[in-house]
């Protein structure tokens, strides 16, 4: 069994080397995922998260949730939810600081289309924002004059690149002895998962409503969501009170929460007494830790909804399309001109992949950055 507390990270010329170098822990006050945990807080790419789109455009409202406030979420449910498992809290709070720190600007479309456009351009591996976190906290953050990355441990770097299932990806072939890619992830990085849907969920919902974009209406034709309905109503709140779509997204937290903790406490117990991260557990072995079955089943027809009336309602469209142009716009320029990027990408040419460069400066901008930049250079503005 691998020891959570090494520290991992790759050879300086060349990320995709198989080489690695294991390095073990100085004395520190802090315990390994603690450090972890500050590493990342302290880092700029998770300053960056605050200006980038989870749903709705940045610049649209003051209320909306962005990257940040959805990974502080996360953090909060997660911690919740290993504190009650009795996992190891800290290690799913760097997890879940961690887990969308490699996302474009533009929410998913940017990801989706920044991954076209290397694949059209030749690149083998595309743009995938699990493996960029990874690559993040690994390679793309420079905080020490030996080595690039924050020099994390493997459990939170395992934690990263795996959520709940095995991630066997023909470009991460060089990880995979070390990851064991084909196996489960860690307990941690489970809860972690689960505790990013119960977030993303909940918060749609509520930025979808406020703005009127999607209707508790629609909501009602999901199970789930009666449940909650009923909920809120023992407290004593109707439908057209003001306070009710406040109530109905704790309700929503709280109902998964507890169905969660719930239905992973043998699992949990099962597999912590065998090992204390999972992370050896076959793929064909059932999920130690989740939802319910019903729970699940219901959780899965409520994202069909909000998926077909609010994350395809034409003010979303239009916005995404847009964010989609700025990307197009960008990597075309900087393909067609490498003198447009700043100097220190420039540098990076010589040791580093011209595409793969060119996708990691545009996926490390917040949403009004790669905005303005792109009006610098066609003149014009987006969104």
């Amino acid at each position: 069994m691998y020891n959570p507390a090494i520290m991992y990270h790759k050879e300086e010329s060349d990320f995709m080397n198989p080489t690695q170098r294991f390095y073990t822990f100085k004395e520190d006050f802090r315990e390994p995922f603690a450090r972890d945990r500050d590493r990342v807080l302290h880092c700029s790419s998770f300053r960056r998260l605050e200006y980038k789109t989870q749903v709705f455009l940045n610049h649209e409202g003051d209320y909306f949730r962005t990257r940040l406030t959805h990974t502080l979420e996360v953090s909060q449910i997660a911690r919740t939810l290993s504190r009650m498992l009795g996992l190891d809290e800290t290690l799913s709070e760097v997890i879940a600081l961690s887990h969308d720190i490699g996302h474009t600007p533009f929410g998913h479309i940017g990801g989706d289309e920044l991954d076209r456009l290397l694949k059209e351009d030749g690149h083998p591996f595309g743009f995938e924002h699990n493996f960029q976190s990874f690559r993040v906290l690994t390679r793309l953050e420079k905080r020490y004059k030996a080595f690039y990355g924050l020099n994390l441990t493997f459990a939170t770097l395992e934690g990263i690149i795996k959520h709940s299932y095995p991630y066997k990806k023909p470009f991460l072939e060089s990880l995979d002895p070390v990851f064991a890619l084909e196996k489960h992830p860690s307990l941690e990085a489970m809860v972690v998962d689960h505790a990013d849907e119960i977030a993303y969920t909940s918060h749609d919902i509520d930025d979808g409503i406020k703005y009127g974009l999607i209707r508790f209406d629609d909501l009602m034709e999901n199970e789930l969501s009666q449940r909650v309905h009923e909920n809120v109503v023992k407290e004593g709140i109707e439908r057209g009170e003001k306070l009710y779509r406040h109530r109905f997204v704790a309700a929503m937290i709280k109902l998964l929460v507890e169905d969660f903790i719930a239905n992973s406490r043998a699992g949990v117990d099962r597999y912590r007494s065998e090992t204390p991260l999972c992370s050896r557990v076959d793929a064909s072995s059932p999920l130690p830790a989740g939802f319910s079955k019903g729970s699940a089943t219901e959780l899965k027809k409520l994202k069909k909804i909000l998926h077909k009336k609010l994350y395809k309602h034409h003010r979303i469209v239009e916005n995404m399309y847009a964010g989609k142009q700025c990307i197009i716009g960008l990597y075309s320029a900087f393909r067609e001109d490498m003198e447009l990027l700043p100097p220190a990408q420039r540098d990076l040419l010589a040791i580093r992949n011209e595409q793969r460069v060119i996708a990691d400066y545009i996926a490390s901008m917040t949403d009004r950055y790669a905005l303005k930049s792109y009006h610098t250079l066609y003149g014009l503005t987006l969104g």
